[in-house]
């Protein structure tokens, strides 16, 4: 692996679920150098600031809307994320789904 993959590899690895990293190091290992530096320019989602924004305002729908889950969003702001218990499961299962949608957009851009 050259340089560039390995310093992208220990700088994101946080945004990748863990039981696909070993997919991600794969991927890099097969990526030129002018396409590493491309894939620095990629915006990852922090899952650390949408477990943030699902415990402050995720009553409200927020965190759904912010993964592009338009219709669970408008639910949860209906009905104050179903009296709470989705907001419950969202604040459990949010940062999986973050990763889980860096990892797709990785795989979709290389």
């Amino acid at each position: 692996m050259n340089q560039k993959a390995d310093m992208y590899f220990m700088t994101n690895q946080k945004y990748f679920p863990t039981d696909k990293l070993y997919a991600v190091k794969e991927r890099l290992d097969t990526m030129t150098d002018d396409q590493i530096q491309r894939l620095m320019y990629l915006q990852l989602k922090d899952p650390i600031t949408y477990l943030l924004v699902s415990i402050f305002i995720g009553e409200l729908g927020i965190d759904r809307f912010l993964l592009g889950d338009i219709g669970m969003g408008i639910l949860k702001l209906l009905t104050a994320g179903l009296c709470g218990i989705l907001w419950i499961y969202d604040m459990v299962t949010i940062q999986d789904k973050v990763k889980n949608m860096n990892f797709e957009e990785l795989m979709r851009i290389m």
